[in-house]
């Protein structure tokens, strides 16, 4: 039986409507940010005004749920005091908790606000138990998101080796840059999701449209060519099909989606204490069907880890909004480790 407190179910809320679908469907936790480049997601028609945000904060504290702001781009040069009003702001708005990345930042709210509960983002790429002790010890976080590149056996060294909570993804789209870090974005726009807040910012995207065919481009750059009966999706420069001696193919990443059902044991056995899904930029529809999905598979766990089986149903929801409609492990299992 159950040993281990079941992690905490952790769900995106790109919207009010998603956040509200978010607890509706089971979500323990919602994360959200503000409409502007303090937030790492940010696309426009997504995100909170203050309206919103004391609205989506009072709905999930009405029914026990917690609420998580993410601040978590890097202040640019002579812009500092806009991240550090974003922090006093939700220090104001009564959050349970901002999720951070910028040491600077990490600093500022330390100081600052010093009864306010800080979380380290994946993006601030803490990868071992040093890194994550480093924060805890100079900023006093009591979390740390861990980066998609581990194994659970790396993620397994962590956890036994700091006294903080750890939060792992455990479904939703992958990336092949450093956690949003993204060089490609930069070269092609000059932007990047540390800087303005998006992969690809939508004033450089395109679509062409030609007898039989969808051209996508990213600043005139040609991304993808789909046929009529292809769906054209969000053009990235990292999950685009290009031309190589002769072959076209997803040369540097395929669309696909972290999906860990199968590994919900070794995940809890091992002591982590939250499970993240990624998709801020998503639906609320995508957000009720994740969330509804996941509290279902941790619901099950916890009335018994040992004879725990991933029902086809479950997977068959996640496979329909899985990026690509494709799912993997990613680094989790990595059979040559």
């Amino acid at each position: 039986m159950l040993q281990q407190k079941l992690p905490e179910l952790v769900c995106p809320a790109g919207s009010l409507p998603a956040l509200k679908a978010a607890i509706d469907h089971g979500a323990d936790t919602v994360y959200f940010g503000y409409k502007n480049d303090t937030n790492a997601r940010n696309f426009a028609g997504l995100n909170f005004d203050q309206k919103a945000m004391v609205e989506g904060i009072q709905y999930a504290h009405a029914r026990g749920r917690q609420v998580l702001m993410a601040i978590n781009t890097f202040p640019q040069p002579g812009r500092e005091t806009d991240w550090h009003r974003a922090v006093d702001g939700a220090a104001d708005l009564g959050v349970d908790a901002v999720i951070l990345a910028d040491v600077g930042l990490l600093d500022y709210a330390s100081k600052r606000h010093p009864s306010l509960r800080l979380h380290l983002s994946v993006q601030g790429s803490a990868t071992s138990y040093e890194a994550v002790n480093f924060a805890h010890r100079e900023f006093g976080i009591r979390r740390a998101v861990l980066p998609r590149v581990l194994t659970l056996a790396q993620v397994e060294l962590v956890i036994k080796n700091t006294p903080i909570e750890i939060e792992v993804f455990g479904f939703g789209s992958l990336c092949v840059m450093n956690e949003g870090r993204c060089w490609l974005s930069s070269y092609a726009t000059g932007e990047s999701p540390n800087t303005v807040g998006a992969c690809s910012p939508a004033k450089f995207v395109k679509w062409e449209k030609a007898p039989g065919q969808m051209n996508t481009r990213l600043n005139g750059i040609l991304i993808d060519r789909h046929n009529d009966k292809e769906p054209a999706g969000y053009p990235t420069l990292c999950k685009g099909r290009f031309e190589v001696n002769g072959s076209t193919y997803y040369a540097l990443e395929e669309p696909t989606s972290l999906n860990v059902l199968e590994m919900l044991p070794e995940i809890v056995k091992i002591g982590v204490s939250a499970i993240k899904v990624e998709g801020r930029q998503r639906s609320p529809a995508y957000v009720a069907q994740v969330t509804r999905t996941l509290r279902a598979a941790l619901d099950e766990l916890g009335r018994d880890i040992d004879h725990f089986k991933v029902k086809p149903a479950w997977q068959a929801e996640l496979g329909k909004v899985a990026e690509g409609t494709q799912i993997t492990l990613g680094a989790y299992n990595r059979p040559w480790r």
